[in-house]
């Protein structure tokens, strides 16, 4: 790693560590636990944060934590339920924000430094190449057109920045991908500066059209897609799908793949009615699913 020591010390001033706690009542406590622990990163010097959704989705009470000084409360301003980003917000003058630069800014091959935090005072940097630039797509329903993959593994808890060698936040550390190969995902930065004004305003991106949501984790075989576990009292899950169901077709369009789910799923709103097709017990079997919201079934409470 290039990056001198000095540069990582300014960019660690604008590394923050979030602490929610959420209600037991809320539905993705099933998934995620009732208590997230996350990094974040200053985007605007009068307390704006940008985070990673799952950090603070359902919080009651969310956190905040700087290098230096006592925890400050933060409130919740935006989430993007589709590409998994969070927008919060503490009153606190004489933050450093950090310099927001592309996503386009990093090709393939380019060195990075990954910064996140792992407590209210600790902070650690990670450095390695982006592997990979593109199409990204995962069980839960999730499919990046651009995701920036590299071979640092995220130092912290998922919400930290993904840095160029000059200092500029081109993305946000999502999640590890694999222990073994050490490598981690960021959304990039262009996801937020294309729709931050409505974000902050609205609260969400209404440019972009509603999409239905399933409640279903797909995985791909070889077969086709396999229901490999749902979301409990999800649009799937009350639909009558379950574990192990092989989805043959969605409204008579054949399903071939994870991304053949996706992107017909997405042709449909939430509230419109879905047929599927599904093997199970070597028999096919249709069912009736209401296409579902997932921002309305994971508001907070």
């Amino acid at each position: 790693m290039d990056c001198s020591v000095e540069l990582v010390r300014h960019l660690l001033q604008s590394v923050v560590y979030i602490h929610t706690t959420v209600g037991r009542e809320h539905p993705s406590t099933r998934i995620l636990g009732n208590e997230r622990l996350g990094s974040g990163v200053v985007v605007d010097a009068s307390g704006l944060i940008l985070t990673v959704n799952y950090v603070v989705m359902g919080g009651q009470s969310i956190y905040v934590a700087f290098q230096k000084g006592r925890r400050v409360k933060a409130e919740l301003v935006a989430q993007d339920f589709e590409i998994g980003l969070a927008l919060i917000r503490v009153n606190r003058q004489g933050l450093v924000a950090a310099d927001v630069g592309t996503g386009e800014a990093v090709e393939r091959c380019d060195a990075v430094v990954l910064l996140g935090a792992m407590g209210p005072q600790e902070r650690r940097a990670t450095g390695g190449l982006v592997t990979y630039i593109g199409e990204f797509e995962a069980y839960w329903e999730y499919l990046l057109d651009r995701g920036i993959v590299s071979n640092a593994p995220n130092p912290g808890y998922g919400g930290g920045g993904l840095f160029t060698m000059k200092g500029r936040l081109a993305g946000t550390v999502s999640l590890n991908l694999n222990e073994i190969a050490r490598s981690s995902l960021a959304i990039p930065i262009d996801f937020y500066r294309e729709h931050r004004d409505e974000m902050v305003r609205f609260g969400r991106i209404v440019s972009r059209p509603r999409r239905a949501w399933l409640g279903v984790f797909a995985h791909a075989i070889e077969e086709g897609v396999v229901v490999a576990g749902l979301v409990p009292d999800g649009p799937g899950d009350r639909g009558g799908l379950q574990e192990g169901d092989l989805i043959v077709s969605l409204n008579a369009e054949e399903v071939a793949s994870r991304r053949d789910l996706y992107m017909s799923l997405w042709r449909h709103e939430p509230g419109e009615a879905l047929t599927f097709e599904v093997m199970r017990d070597n028999k096919v079997r249709r069912f009736e699913v209401k296409g579902g919201d997932r921002a309305h079934f994971f508001r907070q409470l």
